[in-house]
């Protein structure tokens, strides 16, 4: 009798341990990133935008948290997203020193652990829908770094194709290219980029007036094939990056010309997305994050964007090259209408999604900014400001301390320098104009030892971009 007995009580208890199995993967929240290209700090209205309109954003900002003071992980594409999907400085990951183009042999080191490969080994569905910019082939794509599926351009759309790339057996061509001319070995023509489903090219080239509406659409899709599942999307545009493209729904509606009908569209995608969340009733347990991998390309003028009242733009180390616009978006786990001026970063995005999930597991230089959003403090208090391997400049506090000032990508004006320490008050002086070192020698000194103490932790990673492919006609810049 006591077998039978045993067997009952086990099949009895199997549904309830299967269903507290579900519930407590319900309760997990979902996380989706919405990562902006080379969007600048006042590109959006709720950033002071006089004639760039971003309700949607604006919304989420006012039923979410936004920050003041957040920052990418570095100056230009590639680096801030190694920067954000591991936690680590990209010094550490050899992705400091540039950025991967079609002719780059290599990527990410694949034994690098992402956000993506750890929450997916805690039962979550994971996607990466937009740019990539961490290598383009098979070994470096996401589908390689712990994300199920993978629709988008592998790096910037400015740039070509890597003829050795694997094709779709339905791919469709655009323009008159024929399949052999596409497998050429490339001629660089800038912004003829593929269009990749996981790791296959489905497009090329890719239409890229259509993209964010396509991009949106993916992810939408996703979500609602994922309602029952806990979730990871990271969803990077490859916008407002030039070239700039926009849908004919959005081309010549905005006051700021073609970079606003570019901004806008982006906005309009952000609304789509928090908008299915609220159809589904996911809106309750998801965190979404709206930044940007860098500041604005300002090289491109009008093609370009503003870095509002902070100094530099893209590739620079000053604050406007790497301090973004940033929303956090939760209803009922995030401080609604709240401003958080504390210091944040993208690296401490990998911690802070863990710890809600309740996973015990950390990247290496990031930080949980759970505190933060509920209302409390944030938990950095420094942020080291790299270019390449090099540290330009150290965050502490209200205190910026420069090393090295610079100018980069064709910005005139800031010529590089090297000279004294330059150190800036930013409560008081956010656009880093006046020099106050002379007055705080004690600052200065105490800075420089968290600098000498950083260099001997941190030690570059083997450099990536060494290698590069011998059959793609590259410009001789790049050889």
């Amino acid at each position: 009798m006591k077998v039978p007995l045993l067997a009952a009580l086990f099949l009895f208890m199997v549904p309830s341990l299967c269903l507290a199995h579900e519930v407590h993967d319900a309760e997990k929240p979902n996380f989706i990133v919405i990562f902006a290209d080379d969007l600048g700090y006042g590109d959006l209205s709720c950033y002071g935008h006089p004639s760039i309109s971003t309700p949607y954003i604006d919304r989420m900002a006012t039923e979410g948290q936004r920050w003041t003071d957040f920052y990418a992980a570095a100056p230009v594409c590639t680096p801030s997203r190694a920067g954000l999907l591991t936690g680590r400085y990209p010094t550490r990951t050899g992705t400091a020193s540039g950025v991967f183009f079609e002719w780059s042999a290599e990527g990410m080191d694949p034994a690098e652990v992402t956000i993506a490969e750890t929450l997916k080994s805690a039962g979550y569905t994971t996607a990466a829908v937009g740019k990539w910019h961490l290598g383009h082939r098979k070994a470096y794509l996401p589908t390689s770094q712990g994300f199920d599926s993978y629709y988008g351009i592998p790096y910037s759309n400015d740039m070509g194709i890597d003829a050795k790339m694997t094709f779709a057996k339905d791919v469709k061509l655009r323009g008159g290219v024929t399949l052999e001319q596409a497998q050429m070995p490339a001629k660089r023509k800038t912004g003829l980029v593929p269009l990749m489903e996981n790791e296959e090219i489905i497009e090329f080239p890719c239409d890229q007036d259509s993209l964010t509406k396509r991009y949106t659409e993916r992810c939408v899709e996703f979500i609602k094939e994922n309602q029952k599942k806990p979730f990871f999307l990271y969803y990077a545009s490859s916008f407002p990056h030039v070239p700039l493209h926009a849908s004919a729904e959005f081309r010549g509606k905005s006051k700021r010309g073609l970079y606003g009908d570019v901004v806008e569209e982006l906005d309009a995608s952000v609304g789509r997305i928090l908008e299915t969340l609220r159809q589904t009733g996911l809106d309750k347990n998801t965190i979404v994050v709206f930044t940007s991998d860098n500041g604005p390309w300002l090289s491109e003028k009008l093609r370009g964007g503003s870095s509002g009242l902070l100094r530099g733009g893209k590739g620079m180390t000053w604050d406007g090259g790497m301090r973004e616009p940033t929303v956090f978006w939760g209803p009922g786990q995030i401080k609604a209408g709240s401003i958080c001026r504390e210091v944040g970063s993208t690296l401490d995005l990998y911690t802070t999604f863990t710890s809600l999930a309740g996973i015990k597991a950390k990247g290496e230089d990031s930080l949980d900014l759970t505190p933060a959003l509920k209302g409390g403090k944030s938990p950095r208090e420094l942020f080291y400001f790299y270019r390449g391997d090099q540290i330009y400049a150290l965050r502490w506090g209200q205190w910026k301390l420069h090393l090295v000032t610079e100018g980069w990508l064709g910005v005139e004006g800031d010529k590089e320098v090297h000279k004294s320490p330059l150190l800036y008050h930013l409560g008081r002086d956010p656009g880093e104009k006046y020099d106050v070192a002379s007055h705080h020698q004690d600052v200065v000194r105490k800075m420089l030892s968290f600098i000498d103490k950083q260099k001997e932790d941190v030690k570059p990673g083997r450099n990536l971009y060494v290698k590069k492919l011998d059959y793609v006609d590259r410009p001789a810049w790049s050889k």
